[in-house]
């Protein structure tokens, strides 16, 4: 079964200001987003049990168009506060790149 890592072609974060990140994850394949849509498995649920927040604090959204899916949530600690280790949010999309997506793996172009 494909992780995000094999089948976005990006995955990425940063900050929302100093309280919130948002995360992006797009697919160059306007058809595997829709395969991965359809599985439900990226969702604000999802969000919420990767980041240890509240789901009802994670704000998800698709977007058909571009063929992604954005996510905002609170960060644990603030950007720049002490124990903060990521002042520019851009490593928090890593616990998202191993999650599995029920679909076909798609042919290598």
């Amino acid at each position: 079964m494909p992780r995000i890592r094999d089948i976005a072609q990006i995955c990425k974060s940063k900050n929302a200001g100093p309280f919130l990140v948002t995360i992006d994850v797009l697919f160059e394949d306007h058809d595997v987003y829709r395969q991965v849509k359809a599985t439900g498995v990226l969702n604000a649920a999802l969000f919420a049990k990767l980041y240890g927040v509240a789901e009802e604090d994670v704000l998800f959204t698709p977007y058909d168009t571009a063929a992604a899916f954005k996510a905002t949530l609170p960060r644990l600690v603030p950007a720049g506060d002490i124990g903060d280790t990521d002042v520019y949010g851009a490593q928090q999309h890593a616990p998202l790149l191993d999650v599995e997506i029920p679909i076909d793996r798609p042919s290598p172009a």
